[in-house]
């Protein structure tokens, strides 16, 4: 919201393609200057001096780190708001460095050869068809999503720039489109953007799936400010701020990564990741008994730390949410 003053924070989370959320890589706060408003459009306006420079400089952080990371791969996952020509352009070869996969906002962008690229990927054959279930949000139902996948390689065409020439980039677009959504919803239609190259159904399907992963964050942000409350703090200035929000993005995390660790590894043992004063307590208090001299499954414990936060435990409960387990926390 353009208008709202206060800090502001771009944090980047690390999760798996199994969605289990590894820590923070990065945390970007900004706080906005008298007159900044409406600045950000502005096409003369150096993109350093914008707030949307946290989109690149975030994937310059992760490109840094995958340097590092000998066998590890980073792809640098965001939304329509990261789709910046710069990042394209920092996109480095395939074989080193971290990769980039960003939605589009635009789908009318030129190409460089005067082609539209939403034409162009219109044109292209389906590549693959995938499906999977699309939460509740937003006061839409949960439901299940059937996508076609097209692919194509694209070079865009630069914009143009008063204080720097862009140089052309090659990428890869995908486009999900849903071509029978329910009669009483939107079709789920999605045009991505990136480096790797997509010749085979999988790897269409895989480009997609790192894209649904993408709504960990939004789940990150909702522990943050509705279980830690951190819109709620009575702290003034940014020096005080930035601590304690820090402290409590730390919070947000382990409560999140207990409530996908529990679903991915549900037998690993609880002390893996609870102190011994914290699994022995909750057993205690939940189940009125001695705890056994071996710590129980970590599925057992989050079960057990989830009841104190509202969770009925019931036999066809499935596993408990992140609120039941913040709560169950607190407790």
């Amino acid at each position: 919201y353009e208008a709202r003053w206060g800090l502001y924070l771009h944090p980047t989370l690390a999760l798996t393609p199994e969605r289990v959320p590894l820590g923070l890589l990065d945390a970007y706060t900004w706080v906005r200057e008298p007159g900044s408003i409406g600045q950000e459009k502005d096409p003369n306006r150096p993109l350093e001096a914008k707030e949307s420079v946290r989109w690149v400089d975030g994937f310059a952080r992760v490109n840094a780190l995958a340097e590092q990371l000998a066998v590890t791969r980073l792809t640098y996952i965001a939304d329509r708001e990261a789709a910046i020509y710069d990042l394209f352009v920092e996109a480095p070869c395939p074989e080193r460095g971290a990769d980039w996969l960003v939605r589009v906002q635009h789908t009318d962008r030129l190409l460089a050869d005067g082609r539209k690229l939403r034409a162009v990927i219109d044109a292209a054959p389906v590549l693959a068809e995938t499906s999977f279930e699309r939460p509740a949000s937003n006061g839409r139902r949960a439901r299940t999503v059937h996508q076609q996948i097209k692919a194509v390689r694209v070079t865009l065409k630069p914009p143009a720039r008063p204080d720097r020439t862009l140089a052309e980039v090659t990428v890869t677009a995908l486009l999900a489109t849903e071509p029978d959504p329910p009669a009483d919803d939107d079709p789920l239609d999605w045009l991505l953007l990136t480096n790797l190259t997509v010749d085979t159904p999988e790897q269409a399907i895989e480009k997609l799936s790192w894209y649904l992963c993408r709504w960990q964050i939004e789940v990150y942000f909702k522990v943050l400010k509705s279980g830690c409350r951190i819109e709620q703090l009575q702290l003034e200035t940014r020096e005080r701020l930035e601590p304690a929000l820090a402290f409590y993005m730390i919070i947000a995390w382990r409560v999140l990564y207990l409530t996908m660790r529990g679903r991915d590894c549900p037998e690993m043992p609880c002390d893996t990741v609870f102190a011994e004063e914290e699994w022995k307590a909750v057993y205690l208090v939940t189940q009125r008994k001695p705890p056994p001299a071996e710590p129980p499954s970590l599925n057992t414990m989050v079960r057990m730390i989830a009841t104190l936060g509202g969770f009925l435990n019931r036999k066809h409960d499935g596993f408990p949410g992140p609120k039941t387990l913040w709560i169950g926390l607190q407790r």
